[in-house]
């Protein structure tokens, strides 16, 4: 299996860390933007995309600044993370999103990121 390819995506949100965190970390939050449904149970979340299910393991999580989630089904070290930044200067706040896609598929992979994220800037208000 080819190996997949790690890339960040930078996006500003125009909201506090603790409402952005509330979003990426609550099955609630996820379902309002990123799956049609979210099941948790203990620490293994799963996503649901019209017929097609997902689950991970939420394996780091720092109050208001990280969320970062293991994909069980895939046999390597394949994760997402969501981390919270926020310029001290500016008060801005950054979502910076890390993910992996397959060789060939990074574009796709961040335009998918890309229409997510509208959702949830759309969803917050931002």
């Amino acid at each position: 299996m080819p190996d997949k390819i790690r890339f960040q995506i930078e996006f500003l949100i125009n909201c506090s860390p603790k409402v952005l965190y509330n979003r990426l970390s609550t099955a609630s939050g996820l379902t309002e933007w990123f799956a049609d449904d979210v099941r948790v149970k203990g620490r293994k979340y799963t996503f649901v995309w019209d017929e097609t299910e997902q689950t991970a393991e939420m394996t780091m999580q720092k109050e208001n600044r990280l969320v970062r989630f293991n994909w069980l089904d895939e046999d390597d070290d394949t994760y997402f993370e969501f981390r919270i930044t926020q310029d001290e200067l500016t008060g801005d706040v950054s979502l910076l999103i890390t993910d992996f896609s397959e060789e060939g598929e990074e574009q796709e992979t961040k335009d998918l990121w890309e229409t997510q994220v509208a959702d949830l800037k759309h969803v917050l208000g931002s």
